[in-house]
Formats: C-alpha cells, sequence, structure tokens
C-alpha cells in the first residue's frame, strides 16, 4: 500500500513524502540550531507549481509530516489545515524567483537583535557575500502577516539570498531547503560578529572593490566544485 504523499509530480522529482520529510527535518534542525524556539518561525519549500509550508500555530515539537499543509502559487490551501501566517511572503518569493526552491523565515537571537536596530548588515566579514551581495538589507518594521511585509521583503531580498526584517527576524533562501539553512546559519553568524564588533567600536567595513573580488573568488571555487 502506498502512502498518500507517494506520488511523483514530474520525471525524476522528488515525491512529496520525500519533501514532507525533508521540510519536518529543517524545521526541526532550525530549533535544534538555536534559530528558532515554539512556534517561531516557519519554513516552505517548492513541489512542483505548488508549494509545501509549514502550519499556523502549531510547535515543531508537536508538528508531524501530515500537518504541513499544501498550498497553491497564489495561497489557497489545497490540502491540510491553516497555513503560516507568513504564507504570503513564501508564495510572493518563490514566485518572483525561480532559481529558489526553499524559504526559511526565523526570530533568531543576532539576527533580531540587528533587525531592532533598523540596521542593514555592511560587509563587516567578506562571507557576507555568501548572501548575495555586499550587504544584508533589512526591512522598515510592518505588523507580520500582511501583504506589506511581503512586498517589503521581496525589495530586500533584490539580488540576495538574506534580509532581515525590523523588528522582527530573517529570511534566508536557497535552492533547496539545505541551502537555505546553511544560508541561515551564515547569516545569524554575521549578525553575531556585527553585534559584537560594534560592542567594542565601529567596525571597519570592506569596500566594494573588496567585496568585488570576494565575489569573484567564490565563483573560481564553485567551478572548481
Amino acid at each position: 500500500m502506498t502512502n498518500d504523499f507517494e506520488c511523483l509530480y514530474v520525471g525524476n522529482e522528488m515525491t512529496e513524502q520525500t519533501l514532507r520529510q525533508q521540510l519536518l527535518d529543517t524545521s526541526r534542525r532550525m530549533v535544534e540550531l538555536g534559530l528558532n524556539r515554539g512556534t517561531a518561525g516557519n519554513a516552505s519549500v517548492r513541489h512542483g507549481s505548488d508549494i509545501l509550508i509549514t502550519p499556523s500555530a502549531l510547535p515543531v515539537a508537536e508538528m508531524t509530516e501530515r500537518d504541513l499543509v499544501l498550498i497553491d502559487k497564489e495561497g489557497k490551501v489545497l490540502q491540510g489545515r491553516k497555513p503560516s501566517s507568513e504564507w504570503r511572503f513564501h508564495c510572493d518569493i518563490l514566485n518572483a524567483r525561480p532559481e529558489i526552491g526553499a524559504v526559511l523565515h526565523m526570530h533568531s537571537t543576532f539576527a533580531t537583535t540587528i533587525a531592532c536596530l533598523g540596521r542593514d548588515v555592511p560587509a563587516v566579514h567578506y562571507h557576507i557575500a555568501i548572501a548575495g551581495g555586499d550587504s544584508i538589507r533589512c526591512t522598515p518594521y510592518t505588523i507580520f502577516g500582511e501583504q506589506n511585509l511581503s512586498d517589503l521583503a521581496l525589495e530586500a531580498l533584490r539580488d540576495r539570498k538574506a534580509c532581515l526584517l525590523g523588528n522582527h527576524g530573517m529570511i534566508a533562501l536557497g535552492k533547496d531547503l539545505d541551502d537555505a539553512l546553511s544560508v541561515a546559519q551564515e547569516v545569524e553568524y554575521l549578525c553575531e560578529i556585527y553585534w559584537r564588533a560594534l560592542s567594542v567600536g565601529e567596525p571597519k567595513i570592506l569596500t566594494a572593490q573588496q567585496m568585488h573580488e570576494v565575489k569573484e573568488k567564490f565563483v573560481e571555487y564553485k567551478k572548481r566544485d
């Protein structure tokens, strides 16, 4: 007997069952790594033309594969319970960025601390390039779960794989869930470095030319891989 979710959507793409397990595992890892706690944050992954997303108001510790919600690209529930209140920016990001396969949202300590200062994270360390540019942008504050937050996030994520949400938290993107989680961990580390540097003085920021050289170096390493 096959599981209800064991159905390939195209060619050799992952089954829905596999994606559900990966999304649940990633949500648990976000908690284990201290990037989220309780019912905070949410995660999604592209599933063909649809999206699998974590449910609203359910602690990860209580979450099962069947609790994950299947929605269409407009946010309509196709299967499951009520999706995360932040479903709008998950849909909007995945619709706008075809190269992105997963979206993670966290209330991690250091990213949220910098977001509460309303600061972009500048090129305080060359690894800032992992997020796609010379900075990690921070949006102005706006209420959660509304279209305005999604619009602000999309702008802050332009040419980027991460942004901070003012007085709120962080969004990290990736080609898949593993990639998005890797970006999230790096951004949290960079925010910690920035916070610690600010506590001592004003950090030295790398120049645009220095960051250009870093990006070229990263491209070389990717070619070798």
